[in-house]
Order: C-alpha cells, then structure tokens, then sequence
C-alpha cells in the first residue's frame, strides 16, 4: 500500500485553511516526507501520520520549505528520539540544512545525516527507489520519482498441481525465477509464473517551471504531483517567479501519460475554492484533483493488481 498525506498545500505563506508544502508518503510501515514547511510537526498531529519519519526529502531551501524542520526535530528529541534521521536536498544546499537542524538548540539528541543529491542519483531502498531530478527553480532545486521495481509475476497454482509440483517450498523456488526437479523433471519457473509485473511511480516536482525531465520522471506515474501556483491568467507572473499554472501541469501529466494528476501549492489568492484550476488543467487532462491539507490519496497497483 502506498498512501499520500497532503500535510500542507499553500504557496509561500501559510492561510487560514492551508500550511505551507509537506507531503508525507506511506508505503509498507515507512513514512517519507516530502519538504518540511512551517507548522508540519502540528499537521502532522492533525492528520495522524506520526513522527516515525526517517527521511526528509526537501526539493529546495526556501523557507515554506524548511522552516518546520527545527521544530520537528525539537519535538523528536524531546520524546526521545534515537534513531538516525536522513536528510536529502540538490546538491549546493547542505550547510542551509545543517544551520536549520542546529537553529534553536544547542545539540540534537540522535543522529542527524545530510546528504546531497545530483540529479539522476537515486537513493536505494527495500524494493524501490527514490530518484532526484532536476526541476526548474532557481539554482538548487530538485524533484523526487518513488519508483518501486518489478513484481514477480503472477504465479499459477494450478498449472503447478497439474506439472505435480508438490505445494511449499518448491513453490516458492519457482515463484522466485528457479527451475526445479520433480520425479526427475525438470520445471521451468515459466511454466507457472507469468511476466514480471510492473511496479508503482509517484512524483512530487516540488516548485518549478514546467520541463521536459518532469515529463520523462513522469512517464506512466500512477500519480503525479506537481505544483500550480497559479491559474493560467497569471502565466506571466508564473515565468517571472519559476511556478507553473494549473494548465501547464495539466498538459505536464498529459505528455507524460500519467494516471492521475494532484495540484498543489496553490497561492493564497485562489481562498478557500480552487475549483477554476482544477478546471483549468482539466482542459488538457481529465484525472486531476487539487489537493487540500488532510488529503489522502491511496495508490493502487494499476488494473487493481496486488
């Protein structure tokens, strides 16, 4: 199961029903987060995500981004924390990081790690990765594709019975790829196990233009999160501060055939009813939605697969 959190959704500055971005990621008893804005240990309090995070991923260093990463850290500290936490931003931003854990405390009471990313480099985890990739704004800033790798393909317990495969551990040596003996036969694993099957992609670009490398992270994401600072009336405003409108991220998740399309770090100029972005991206594609703080988006397998 992978489940999105939307713990802040606002552009800038926080309002009166927004934060400023996080988005926290769940995925098989890990949580992720995704930037840390003001006020992130609070909504994560609100919306029941829990604090056990041991990654932060931060697209850039401006400070609706970072500014909740003191506090939360205070907070783990003082109940005890002693787990390592993980720390990722582009390359360039590490000493920005380094001043944010340390502003307001004279020490962090467990292990702070920073690590800086180039584009392309992928962070390895148990079954899937995040890759980092270039997004278009300012000098450091970086986006973020969970890419999960294959699935072993689907295995067919009745064709095993019929090849007389008894049920067990052969079973499992077939499922993993092995050809095994039986009354001496031997048993290819693709006599029982179908193609391999293709995993999940979800993408947060962070703040930026829109670029043809958000569209190639992008390709066939099961769900693609990107910013829309803006309705399209306001593209040159978009150009001059590196934020895309709705419509640009529309047409982003369009060339990228994407699943489904999430808006996010809506301005405060749009209140308390986005809903004429979301028309405007839907103008180019369809499955879009503009997420609000405490939104929460499960992400299946396509076609319903497990």
């Amino acid at each position: 199961m992978i489940r999105v959190v939307f713990l802040g959704t606002a552009a800038s500055r926080p309002t009166v029903a927004r934060s400023v971005s996080a988005v926290a990621v769940h995925r098989l008893g890990e949580t992720l987060l995704f930037d840390c804005g003001e006020g992130t240990q609070r909504q994560m309090m609100r919306y029941g995500t829990g604090f056990a995070v041991h990654d932060i991923f931060f697209s850039h260093m401006h400070a609706d981004h970072i500014l909740g990463l003191p506090g939360l850290l205070r907070t783990m500290g003082l109940q005890g924390r002693e787990e390592t936490m993980r720390l990722y931003a582009a390359k360039g931003s590490g000493q920005i990081l380094d001043e944010a854990v340390h502003l307001g405390v004279e020490r962090v009471g467990f292990p702070v790690e920073i690590r800086e990313l180039e584009p392309g480099e992928a962070v390895a985890r148990d079954g899937y990765d995040i890759v980092a990739f270039r997004t278009k704004h300012g000098r450091h800033s970086l986006g973020y594709a969970l890419i999960e790798h294959e699935r072993l393909g689907r295995f067919d317990p009745d064709r095993a019975r019929e090849l007389g495969v008894p049920e067990g551990r052969l079973w499992g040596r077939l499922h993993r790829g092995e050809a095994v003996d039986v009354d001496g036969r031997t048993i290819q694993a693709a006599e029982v196990v179908g193609p391999p099957r293709p995993g999940r992609r979800v993408v947060y670009t962070g703040d930026t233009r829109p670029s043809p490398t958000t569209v190639k992270m992008a390709e066939g994401a099961d769900l693609l999160i990107h910013e829309a600072t803006f309705a399209h009336e306001e593209l040159d405003r978009a150009r001059e501060t590196d934020h895309s409108t709705a419509r640009e991220a529309g047409e982003v998740a369009r060339k990228a055939r994407a699943r489904r399309l999430i808006l996010t770090h809506i301005s405060p100029r749009y209140g308390l009813d986005p809903s004429m972005l979301a028309r405007e991206a839907a103008d180019v594609f369809s499955a879009v939605g503009v997420a609000h703080d405490g939104l929460e988006i499960d992400v299946p397998f396509p076609d319903g697969e497990e």
